[in-house]
C-alpha cells in the first residue's frame, strides 16, 4: 500500500510539473506566501538570530519600510553593536563597542557598501518567493520534479541579466501546498557552465507571519559540495 501511495504521489508531481509553467508554479507559490498581495508596500520589523560554529550569535534587529525605501539594521555581536540605515541611496553607518564607549570605530566605504549589500541580503531572502517577479529576473518555462532529502518537490531554476547577478538559483516547492521549502544556488564556471561543487543550500522550516506574509522561520545553510552545516538563523520575535 505505501509503495502505491508513493507512486501515486510521484505521477502526481510529475503531471503537475508538466502542465505547470514556471511563471504559474511562482504564482501559485506567491499565492501561498503573499496571499493578500500585500509584499509591494511591506512595512515590517524583524528579529533574527545567527548560530554558527565556533562564533558567537549574532541578534539582528531589522526594519523594512518598502514605500519609502528605508532599511534599518542593528546587529550586536559580543559588545559590539552595528547601526546601519538605507533611505534610498544615502547611508549612514554607526558602529560601537558597548564594554568600550571610548574606542572609536571608522567607518569606511567599505562598510557603506556592506549596509546596502545587508539591505538587498534581506529583503531578497525574506521577500522570496515575491522578488522573483523583479526585473532581470529569468524564469525558466520548464519545472523539474526532484526528490531532496527523502522528498519530493516541484523545481524551479531561476537566472538572472548580468547586470543584475551571475548565480543560478533552483527554488524547491511542496507539490501540494506550494510552499517554499528549499532554495540553491551554484556558481558557473569560466565557461558559463554550472560549477556543482559551488554554492549553498538552504532549508526553511516552521513558518513565521509578518503583516500577512508568510516567511520561513528558520534557515539552515549548508554547502552543496559536501553537505557541511554552515549555520543556522532564526526569527526570534
Amino acid at each position: 500500500m505505501r509503495f502505491l501511495t508513493l507512486l501515486f504521489l510521484l505521477v502526481t508531481i510529475t503531471v503537475q510539473a508538466q502542465q505547470l509553467t514556471g511563471e504559474q508554479l511562482l504564482d501559485k507559490a506567491i499565492e501561498h506566501h503573499d496571499p493578500n498581495g500585500h509584499w509591494s508596500q511591506f512595512v515590517g520589523d524583524l528579529q533574527v538570530t545567527m548560530k554558527t560554529p565556533d562564533q558567537s550569535e549574532r541578534v539582528s534587529d531589522i526594519s523594512i519600510n518598502l514605500p519609502t525605501q528605508t532599511f534599518e539594521l542593528i546587529t550586536m555581536r559580543d559588545s559590539v553593536m552595528t547601526e546601519s540605515r538605507v533611505v534610498g541611496k544615502e547611508v549612514t553607518v554607526v558602529k560601537v563597542d558597548l564594554k568600550n564607549l571610548n574606542k572609536k570605530f571608522e567607518t569606511t566605504d567599505k562598510e557603506w557598501d556592506r549596509a546596502v549589500l545587508m539591505k538587498n541580503y534581506y529583503t531578497y531572502l525574506y521577500g522570496l518567493p515575491m522578488k522573483l517577479k523583479d526585473p532581470g529576473t529569468i524564469i525558466t518555462d520548464q519545472i523539474e520534479h526532484k526528490t531532496f532529502k527523502g522528498k519530493e518537490y516541484l523545481v524551479l531554476e531561476v537566472m538572472y541579466d548580468e547586470n543584475v547577478g551571475s548565480d543560478v538559483w533552483y527554488f524547491y516547492f511542496d507539490p501540494t501546498t506550494y510552499k517554499m521549502e528549499i532554495y540553491q544556488f551554484y556558481k558557473k564556471d569560466k565557461n558559463g557552465a554550472i560549477d556543482k561543487n559551488s554554492g549553498e543550500y538552504i532549508l526553511l522550516t516552521e513558518n513565521h507571519q509578518v503583516n500577512e506574509i508568510n516567511m520561513p522561520r528558520v534557515r539552515q545553510w549548508y554547502y552543496n559540495k559536501d553537505d557541511q552545516f554552515l549555520g543556522t538563523d532564526v526569527i526570534t520575535k
